[in-house]
């Protein structure tokens, strides 16, 4: 249970604290998939799908040295869509050689966000 939990922490982490950006596109497409990440249900259908669109669009406007690690973040977030909140697809998710790869990109994204959107993510919860 502790992985599944660690599971919707990364997934929420991804979305719940970034609050403001300045700057270029990309700035701005964080502050939307912020939004649309606030009280995000990791069983939900609907909430996942509209963070997919949004990760695909912060994607795209990411600088180079981001792109992968927004696509590992997409295609985590496809997996947790695809599992349609079964706890037991999800704990499996949890247990997969995925979560560090999660945490690595996370990371490095919350690296960019402090450096261009000046955003300090180090004091992030696990809100869920």
């Amino acid at each position: 249970m502790r992985k599944l939990a660690a599971l919707a922490a990364v997934v929420t982490m991804s979305v719940g604290a970034l609050t403001a950006c300045s700057g270029g596109n990309y700035c701005d497409d964080l502050k939307s998939y912020v939004d649309t990440g606030k009280n995000l249900d990791t069983k939900n259908s609907k909430d996942l799908d509209k963070i997919l669109d949004q990760s695909k669009k912060v994607e795209k406007s990411a600088p180079k040295d981001l792109k992968d690690d927004w696509k590992t973040l997409i295609d985590y977030i496809q997996k947790v869509k695809d599992a349609n909140g079964d706890t037991t697809k999800l704990a499996e998710l949890a247990k997969g050689g995925d979560l560090s790869k999660i945490e690595s990109a996370q990371q490095a994204i919350t690296k960019q966000a402090k450096d261009t959107c000046k955003i300090d993510m180090s004091s992030m919860g696990s809100s869920n």
